[in-house]
């Protein structure tokens, strides 16, 4: 049998409910990649990459859904400062997984951007590409500007991510 891989690609900067509410959605996959940024396609500022990816792991671990898996591929794929295609991310993870189905998944915001990306009709024509928008309404935006007023979060994302970035001073946004 196959085993079924989705591939959630976003800034998690930070990680909200929102998210939560996609990942939900795709607990009948074999694994889902959670697969935060290396540096974004059109210019996002970010938290540093590895303050994301130990957000990304509270936030696994407060979902407990069995099927996530954080993936660093970005980082260990990155040439500086320059973003990585959704294209390379998928030929990369082919290859790791030659006999896996993948599925590229993509919230609102991607969705209408689609086009755009690098290869999308290749992306398109090689692999599934799922459109999965947040049932919940809570973008990483808010939190960041709550942070910044420093307003309470703790409705907007999982409880250990919401303690680290209340706690800790290494999460500043500005």
């Amino acid at each position: 049998m196959t085993k079924s891989i989705a591939i959630f690609g976003s800034a998690f900067n930070p990680p909200s409910l929102g998210h939560k509410s996609v990942l939900e959605r795709l607990k009948h996959f074999d694994q889902v990649l959670l697969l935060p940024s290396f540096a974004h396609a059109w210019g996002k500022v970010m938290l540093d990459y590895s303050a994301r990816c130990e957000l990304v792991e509270a936030f696994i671990s407060d979902i407990g859904q069995k099927n996530l898996t954080l993936s660093r591929l970005e980082e260990e794929m990155a040439i500086g400062d320059e973003s990585i295609t959704t294209y390379a991310v998928l030929v990369e993870l082919q290859k790791r997984y030659p006999n896996a189905s993948l599925t590229f998944v993509v919230g609102p915001d991607n969705f209408l951007k689609f086009s755009q990306f690098y290869q999308a009709e290749q992306i398109l024509s090689k692999w599934q590409v799922l459109a999965c928008p947040e049932t919940v309404n809570i973008r990483s935006t808010v939190i960041r500007d709550k942070i910044v007023k420093k307003s309470d979060i703790s409705h907007l994302t999982t409880p250990k991510v919401a303690t680290l970035l209340s706690e800790e001073k290494r999460f500043v946004f500005k």
